[in-house]
């Protein structure tokens, strides 16, 4: 594998970023997301020798297209490495390898970063500004365009990072973002989620007291409800209820 990579048409980056937000499409648990991995790198694939119609081109696609399971968002990592080795001419068994040592880390590192960090964290932040007086479309955008900064720039960041190294990839992945950044996420999503509760209960009770005594058996019952959880459902899923519940009352009051 050269040092420098070749050289892609604006237009095949184009293709290539946009279908990264679809690799889900095709997911089954035969595959995974190996035939979305095999959809994001055709277009690229069209420059192996012979073009779409050769045997270098139907070969690389159907390798591609087999069992691969990691996180969506930093699957763009092994696309931009994988699209790198098949134009640089790396042998398919060195490709296979790579395919298969890189599945595990991608998908165990996005699950803490994503799911476990980022996500909880957003969920948190809008719920503190539902709390503060936020409107509930407001409470919608905050979420979406925090959340959304991580997940288009990891997309974008990774499919950059696994063109320029190729299989080499591991080494630009020791990164902080990707180390340090999941620890201090779920801290600092226990810091703002121990404001935003209390700050949003007493936003839905308002001045008076009449909800006071629904609100503490909401409580209660959501305390009850978690520990019941506890082991069987991911935080982010328990996130995204605690502020699609409060959001609704937002919106009923």
């Amino acid at each position: 594998m050269s040092d420098l990579p070749p050289r892609l048409p604006m237009r095949t980056w184009l293709a290539v970023c946009s279908r990264l937000f679809a690799m889900q499409g095709a997911f089954n648990y035969e595959t995974m997301i190996g035939n979305g991995i095999a959809f994001a790198m055709e277009p690229a694939l069209r420059r192996l020798p012979g073009g779409p119609r050769g045997p270098a081109y139907a070969a690389a696609l159907g390798r591609h297209s087999g069992y691969f399971n990691a996180h969506p968002y930093l699957a763009s990592v092994a696309v931009g490495a994988l699209m790198r080795a098949e134009l640089d001419g790396v042998p398919a068994a060195q490709i296979e390898r790579f395919r298969v040592a890189a599945a595990g880390p991608l998908g165990s590192v996005g699950d803490r970063l994503v799911w476990a960090g980022w996500l909880p964290l957003c969920s948190a932040s809008a719920l503190l500004a539902f709390g503060l007086g936020a409107s509930p479309l407001l409470v919608l955008l905050l979420f979406l365009t925090l959340y959304n900064v991580m997940h288009v720039g990891l997309r974008i960041w990774g499919l950059h990072t696994g063109w320029v190294h190729g299989l080499r990839v591991a080494r630009a992945l020791d990164v902080w973002i990707l180390r340090r950044a999941p620890a201090h996420m779920g801290r600092a999503t226990a810091l703002v989620a121990g404001v935003a509760l209390p700050v949003a209960a007493h936003g839905i009770i308002g001045p008076g007291r009449a909800l006071l005594g629904v609100v503490l058996g909401g409580v209660a019952v959501s305390a009850a409800t978690v520990t019941a959880l506890r082991g069987k459902a991911e935080g982010w899923q328990i996130a995204i209820l605690v502020l699609l519940g409060f959001t609704l009352a937002g919106v009923v009051r």
